[in-house]
C-alpha cells in the first residue's frame, strides 16, 4: 500500500458522487485523479477513454496481460486496446481492485438475484448516461469491460469468480496519473442486492490535481 502526499485542500477539482450516480470528466496528461471510498466497501465502476479518440479505450485484457496479474494496485499501468498507456496507479491505500467482475446490469440483476429485480438501476445504465454526457454520439456499444475500484472478486482455483466481502474501509483511496489526456467515466454502483456493501450503496469522492 502506498499513501499520497497530495493535499485535498489545494485540489484543482473536488466532487462527491452520490451512490448510483454517473460521473464523467477529462483528466489532462500529468494530472492526478484520486478516487476516495468515503464510507467503505463501495464499488466505483470505472472506464477510461483517450480524450481525443473514444474508440481507444481501457482494455482489461491488455492491462491484465501486460502486468501478468489480475488485480490492480500501485505501479499498475492501465492500457488501451491499441496498447497505449492511459494512466498509472501512483498511490493506493486499498491494495486490491477488480478487473474481471464487470458492471451490474438490469439483465444480470435478473439472472443473479430474481426476475423482479429487473427494474432496478444498474451500473451499465449509469455508464451509458456517462459516456453520452461526454459525447452525445456515444452510447451502449461504447461501454467496454470496466475496472471495479475497491471491489473484491477472488478467482477460485478452478477459474470461477466469487463476489466476496470488500477489503476497503472508510477513507481508502486510489490515485492515478494520466499518461495522456483521458476521460474518466464512473458509475458509483447502485447495487442493492449484493452483501459486499452491506446492501447500502454510499458516496465516493473524486479529486484532481495539476502536476
Amino acid at each position: 500500500m502506498t499513501t499520497s502526499t497530495l493535499d485535498p485542500t489545494v485540489a484543482l477539482y473536488r466532487h462527491v458522487i452520490p451512490a448510483g450516480d454517473p460521473w464523467s470528466h477529462e483528466i489532462k496528461r500529468g494530472q492526478i485523479l484520486r478516487i476516495v471510498d468515503l464510507e467503505g466497501n463501495q464499488a466505483a465502476d470505472t472506464l477510461f477513454y483517450d480524450a481525443h479518440d473514444p474508440f481507444n479505450r481501457y482494455s482489461a485484457s491488455d492491462t491484465v496481460q501486460r502486468q501478468a496479474a489480475l488485480y490492480l494496485s500501485t505501479g499498475t499501468t492501465l492500457y488501451s486496446q491499441l496498447g497505449d498507456p492511459l494512466l498509472t496507479i501512483v498511490a493506493d491505500t486499498c491494495g486490491r481492485h477488480d478487473t474481471l467482475g464487470g458492471a451490474c446490469s438490469r439483465e444480470s440483476n435478473t439472472m443473479r438475484y430474481a426476475h423482479d429485480k429487473e427494474f432496478m438501476h444498474a451500473c451499465r445504465d449509469s455508464f451509458i448516461c456517462g459516456v453520452h454526457a461526454w459525447r452525445p454520439d456515444l452510447g451502449k456499444r461504447d461501454v467496454a469491460p470496466n475496472i471495479n475500484f475497491f471491489m473484491n472478486v477472488p478467482v477460485t482455483p478452478d477459474g470461477r469468480l466469487t463476489f466476496a466481502d470488500g477489503v476497503s474501509a472508510p477513507g481508502y483511496y486510489v490515485e492515478l496519473r494520466a499518461e495522456r489526456d483521458v476521460v474518466c467515466v464512473i458509475s458509483n454502483c447502485p447495487q442493492l442486492n449484493n452483501p459486499c456493501n452491506a446492501y447500502n450503496p454510499t458516496p465516493i469522492e473524486v479529486l484532481i490535481w495539476n502536476p
